[in-house]
This record gives structure tokens, sequence and C-alpha cells, in this order.
């Protein structure tokens, strides 16, 4: 029971999302096929409703991999979006993925000048409904910040915009879903480095 709640606890997310829609068919997510990736020690065990930790936040929060993903939720202004009731599918990144970009860029993403754009990207990681692993397909999904996300399928990986790699699905939260990601996605036409 303890390794259940740690492993569902590793991929909670924090994220996004400023509205939601109940369409189903707006939604595409990843595949319970996908492959973890190297830093991956095992794959994510999916969680019950009887087991579900929280809401999105509560469960990102109770793990320590998820700290600069949760920190950004709060600059962002977005936690109590994410407590509500839903129902998300959120691709949350680990604090590796953060780590990633460019050398200063979280810490001036943190910063309340920067609060529209920190808002844009955590809602681009976010879709408006609950969406499983097994009822992924390539293509587009409509995030809750507006532009699509392209979702390939690559030998069983699920892929987002072409590089971030799906390497954990289905982690159960009350009012969602949960998919980890290795890397950060960018809203089209976006550019930080003018930060």
């Amino acid at each position: 029971m303890k390794q259940r709640f740690v492993l569902a606890s590793l991929v909670a997310v924090s994220m996004f999302a400023v509205a939601c829609s109940d369409d189903k068919n707006d939604a595409t997510t990843t595949t319970a096929a996908a492959a973890p990736d190297a830093t991956t020690t095992e794959p994510m065990a999916p969680t019950t409703d009887a087991m579900a930790p929280g809401d999105i936040v509560a469960v990102a929060s109770g793990n320590a991999d998820f700290s600069t993903l949760v920190a950004a939720v709060k600059a962002a202004g977005l936690v109590e979006t994410l407590q509500s009731a839903g129902p998300f599918t959120v691709f949350a990144p680990t604090n590796a993925a953060f780590a990633a970009l460019p050398a200063g860029l979280v810490d001036k993403l943190l910063l309340p000048a920067n609060k529209a754009v920190l808002v844009q990207i955590l809602t681009y990681h976010v879709v408006g409904a609950k969406v499983m692993a097994a009822d992924v397909k390539a293509g587009d999904a409509t995030s809750v910040e507006g532009s699509p996300i392209a979702i390939t399928i690559e030998g069983g990986t699920v892929m987002l915009n072409g590089s971030a790699k799906v390497v954990a699905t289905d982690v159960a939260a009350s009012n969602g879903v949960i998919h980890v990601i290795d890397q950060i996605i960018l809203p089209p036409g976006l550019d930080v480095s003018k930060l």
C-alpha cells in the first residue's frame, strides 16, 4: 500500500488550467504502452478511485520531485483552479524537466512580472477532460491554454510536440489524471528568450 501511494505521488501534478471542457473528443493523451525512459526505475502503477490521495495539487505537493512545478503553480495563481472539480488531464514535468531549461529561466518565470507567461506555459500542459492512457490517439489535443498539443506515438512511446516523452501514465487524482513528461512544452509562438 505504501509503495502504491509513493508511486501515485511520484507523478502528481500541479499545473495549469483556467477552464475545463467536458468534451472528451477534444482531448487526447498518453498511451498505456508508453515506455519509461532510463530515469524511471519502474512503471507507475495506476491507482483506483479509492486510493486517490487527493486533487492534482495535493498529489503533486506530496512528492519532492514536483517541487518546482508546485512552486510554479503557486506563482501563477492556479492552485484553486487545479483543486476544482475538473476533470483535468495534466502533463506534469518533473524537477529535472524544469532544470533542463536555459539557466535562470525558471527564476525569471516565477517573478510576478512574468505571471501571464507562466500561466500560459502551465495551462498549455493541461487538457480540460480526463483522458486515460488507453484512450490516447495520435493527433492534436486542445490545451486549456487554447493551442494544440501534437501527440505522436513512436514505437509505443507517446511524444508531445515531437520532443517531450511521456514516462509514466494514469496517476489518479480526485479531479483528473496525471501523465508525467520529461520536458517542458511551450505553446506555439511563445518566445521565452525575451524574458
